[in-house]
């Protein structure tokens, strides 16, 4: 059975990662993870006349770094599964515009690379496909001006917000041995369990985050310590400590196998809060720093959970609480490079 439980995907055709790549922006590129990325920029635009041209040539960068490190043209891939924070999954439509490459659009805010990734490996081991490339951005001046206030406005901010990460991440998805392969997926629900506050999201979804470990875990039989380290989205500091009390709750300390990519990504001395967020965090963490540990050998199973707040600025207005959700990908290492 391909399926474990209710909401678990097991892959036993062989899906692949060939290849990742990364682009980021200029406060990423001073952070801690500086030498994983493979391309960078200095200021915000990027290198063009806004800022949502700005995101549209970092996932334009990270969609064709990926081929080119696997020798791929865009004719060669059967799909693009992509997804962005903006209204319509626009940065991702003009993408694909410009790729030519047939194009399933996904949303799950936050966790969309994530959710691409279940999908595009369910797309591999049925046979349905070769060669499909997931990918998602996301940018800090254009989620700032959609969901929040204009950058321009200088409104303060309390601790607790989260710094929307500027980058982009794709990854080519095979059935060809790779050194590291997905082996399952779990498919999150929505969580919602009350929190109103915009400026607080890591409270929001880390129990969204700590139903698909869970649930991951429950039905797989395994446990904590079956991984070497457990990976969430961009929960930051403040959901970080909501989630390893969501678990304590349970007896069980995960503080040990568990990092964040919203703390990853920035050092403590930057100016971003309680740490990164956005669709680019787990996807420019996980295929840059993530997967080169991977090939390296010092990580040879990982559970990442991306995790995504379901939110519109609309549903803020009318006083709405904010579902959240998050999907769950396991890593494992495949077929190691000579």
């Amino acid at each position: 059975m391909k399926r474990k439980g209710k909401q678990t995907w097991k892959f036993s055709e062989g899906v692949f990662i060939a290849s990742s790549a990364t682009a980021v922006g200029p406060l990423e590129a001073k952070g801690p993870l500086h030498e994983s990325y493979d391309k960078t920029y200095s200021k915000l635009y990027c290198e063009e006349s806004n800022w949502e041209l700005a995101e549209r040539r970092l996932l334009t960068d990270a969609i064709e770094e990926t081929l080119k490190k696997d020798h791929k043209k865009q004719k060669e891939i059967d799909f693009l599964l992509a997804g962005d924070l903006l209204n319509q999954n626009v940065t991702s439509n003009y993408v694909a515009r410009q790729q030519q490459i047939p194009f399933i659009g996904m949303f799950a805010a936050c966790s969309t690379i994530t959710e691409t990734l279940a999908l595009g490996s369910v797309l591999i081991d049925g046979g349905y496909a070769e060669n499909v490339i997931c990918a998602t951005s996301s940018h800090n001046a254009t989620a700032e001006r959609q969901f929040r206030f204009p950058t321009e406005f200088g409104g303060q901010k309390p601790d607790s917000s989260t710094f929307t990460v500027t980058g982009a991440g794709a990854a080519l998805l095979t059935n060809r041995p790779s050194p590291i392969k997905i082996t399952y997926a779990t498919v999150g629900k929505v969580i919602d369990l009350g929190v109103k506050d915009p400026f607080n999201m890591g409270s929001a979804m880390a129990p969204a985050a700590f139903d698909t470990i869970t649930t991951h875990l429950e039905e797989t039989k395994q446990d904590i310590s079956d991984f070497d380290i457990i990976v969430t989205g961009d929960l930051s500091r403040i959901g970080t400590i909501v989630l390893r009390e969501l678990f304590k709750e349970k007896r069980i300390d995960i503080s040990h196998k568990h990092h964040d990519c919203g703390v990853m990504i920035y050092s403590p001395d930057q100016p971003v809060f309680a740490g990164g967020s956005g669709c680019a965090c787990p996807a420019v963490v996980t295929f840059g720093h993530l997967f080169s540990e991977m090939k390296k050998g010092k990580i040879k199973k990982m559970l990442v959970v991306a995790t995504g707040a379901l939110l519109s600025p609309t549903m803020m207005q009318q006083k709405e609480t904010i579902p959240c959700i998050a999907h769950g990908i396991v890593f494992e290492a495949g077929v190691m490079e000579t």
